[in-house]
């Protein structure tokens, strides 16, 4: 059986240090899903078999290799959830260093924008949540405007008259579409430009099986964009839930929205 986990093994110095050794390194590489004896893992290295046993003192020591004893052999493993835990333990220390001295970093160009990300969940299953979104008179009939989809572009008019293009750039049913879309209105705080935007389907498990978890995530650039979307997509989320099993059920009468002025806050 192997022996117990030093009492020391978490002290985080002695796991750095017994990691900044490439050769101990390898040792981990060859010992993580199998136990080897001493002799064994010293015939891996071109190194002496002390030198090899002085490097198995220093991971034992830091609590990363476990040692059994079978006879007059040693068997040593890789401590796993050791060193899976050790990304957790340095999750607030600085992880990476910008460099400097990196000419290729003038050949291209770089930007960081920001996303809102919208969900709900509707009483429907994954694939019949992914035809909501894919299959126009579905859609249409939960958005309560006509909604043309035609060889992956998609188009509608809202109630309050803006005007919704885009296409589907990417479409992995029943999981997810990538997208790019745009829309006329000159009541809106947002540029005009095309815009990227994922729809994500998770399928709910135990008490929730059968029900889906629908997750927009909208890219934007500014502060405007974002409280637009944020508006814009828990509107359309909303009516997906409140309509999406009648609008899935062509037996159920579904109305379609009247045409309204577009309200301004004060």
């Amino acid at each position: 059986m192997f022996e117990q986990p030093v009492p020391d093994e978490r002290d985080m110095q002695k796991i750095l240090a017994a990691l900044a050794s490439p050769v101990r390194r390898e040792i981990l590489s060859l010992i993580w899903d199998r136990d080897l004896p001493a002799g064994e893992i010293a015939a891996a290295f071109q190194v002496s078999a002390p030198t090899i046993s002085q490097h198995l003192n220093v991971l034992r020591g830091a609590g990363l290799v476990t040692r059994a004893s079978e006879g007059t052999f040693r068997r040593y493993r890789a401590r796993r959830d050791v060193l899976r835990g050790l990304q957790g333990a340095l999750r607030d220390s600085a992880k990476w260093t910008p460099a400097d001295d990196l000419p290729e970093r003038a050949l291209a160009n770089a930007r960081t924008g920001g996303v809102v990300i919208a969900s709900t969940e509707v009483d429907v299953d994954q694939p019949t949540a992914f035809r909501a979104f894919s299959e126009a008179d579905v859609y249409a009939r939960w958005l309560g405007v006509p909604v043309t989809i035609d060889d992956g572009r998609f188009a509608c008019t809202m109630e309050f008259g803006t005007r919704v293009r885009g296409r589907y750039e990417v479409m992995c049913a029943p999981e997810l579409i990538a997208f790019r879309w745009d829309f006329a209105d000159d009541n809106v705080p947002v540029p005009g430009g095309e815009m990227t935007g994922y729809l994500r389907f998770h399928a709910l498990a135990g008490e929730e099986a059968g029900h889906c978890r629908i997750e927009v995530q909208q890219l934007v650039d500014t502060a405007a964009q974002e409280e637009f979307m944020e508006v814009a997509w828990t509107m359309v989320l909303g009516r997906c839930r409140a309509g999406v099993v009648g609008a899935t059920n062509p037996a159920v009468p579904v109305k379609s929205r009247r045409p309204r002025p577009k309200r301004r806050s004060a």
